[in-house]
């Protein structure tokens, strides 16, 4: 089996990095004063990419544009980044400041052309969707508000946009180190065939063999490194 890709995750929250309980941003956890702390210890430990979430953004509380760029610039690494990218211009700002990539949620399911357009400007490499999920009904705004969408139906659409790599996170487990589903895990897997990155409840090593087991490419992990459920770097 291959070993998934392990990407750890930087979740900022009023300038600091936090880990939130199933993303409710008033149950907060803070690892780090200083995400870019965070970011540089990840690193250390031969993170090859980092992921990074602007909560603010999400909920649309603010922003924290200014230490996103002080990590991008300042880790060495490339960066993925995600949290309230609901236009091209907050795209493109993102980009501009050295992203690696741009993680597109809300966006997908209201404006699904969004998706084609930045693939089309910016090329697959750079572009991710997540679809943040109860069971397989898509959640949206920071995961507040149900969208009524299923999974199923954006996948197709998705595919045929151009896009590469699909960001999966089960939201009831997000941040509960409560382990993956493995059969959601499969599910999922079944309806999107190109590069797949889970991310929710992934709490150890276990969780790391049935993402190899499933064919699941990687996983985005917070808790279960910041608080040493899962030992990273990762071998089983």
């Amino acid at each position: 089996m291959t070993t998934p890709l392990i990407l750890p995750c930087v979740d900022i929250q009023s300038g600091r990095a936090v880990r939130l309980y199933e993303g409710d941003p008033e149950r907060e956890t803070v690892y780090f004063d200083s995400p870019l702390a965070a970011a540089r210890h990840w690193v250390s430990l031969g993170a090859p990419m980092l992921h990074l979430v602007d909560l603010d953004a999400a909920t649309g509380r603010g922003e924290n544009r200014a230490v996103i760029a002080e990590i991008v610039r300042g880790v060495g690494v490339p960066v993925e980044v995600g949290g309230g990218v609901r236009d091209r211009a907050a795209a493109d700002a993102l980009l501009g400041l050295g992203a690696e990539r741009v993680v597109i949620g809300t966006a997908a399911v209201r404006s699904p052309e969004l998706v084609a357009e930045l693939i089309a400007a910016h090329g697959p490499e750079r572009v991710v969707v997540s679809l943040d999920a109860r069971g397989l009904e898509v959640a949206t705004h920071g995961w507040a508000q149900g969208s009524g969408v299923q999974v199923a139906e954006l996948t197709p659409g998705l595919a045929h946009a151009g896009l590469a790599t699909l960001i999966f996170t089960d939201v009831t487990r997000d941040g509960t180190l409560r382990g993956l589903d493995r059969e959601l895990m499969r599910q999922v897997r079944t309806l999107w065939t190109d590069t797949l990155i889970v991310g929710g409840g992934v709490a150890g090593v276990d969780d790391v063999r049935l993402l190899a087991e499933e064919g699941i490419e990687g996983a985005i992990v917070g808790r279960a490194i910041y608080e040493g459920t899962l030992a990273y770097p990762v071998r089983f």
